[in-house]
């Protein structure tokens, strides 16, 4: 996957809940939101902090959450 610098990158990463440090995709919202997606599950920001911790951001992990 070809990645594409953000004009927002440091904006964003101010604001960005994610623990993976490491990642090369933090505060690159559309290229992070692009590859979970892919992955049929959601970035970290859909999360509340307790539930972001476990990485299981699944649609279902989503529903369960916030329902």
């Amino acid at each position: 996957m070809s990645q594409m610098q953000c004009p927002n990158q440091e904006m964003n990463l101010g604001d960005c809940p994610c623990t993976y440090t490491s990642c090369s995709l933090r505060g690159k919202c559309c290229e992070c939101l692009k590859s979970h997606l892919s992955r049929k599950e959601l970035p970290a920001c859909c999360f509340p902090p307790e539930v972001e911790k476990t990485y299981d951001r699944s649609f279902a992990r989503f529903i369960a959450t916030w329902s």
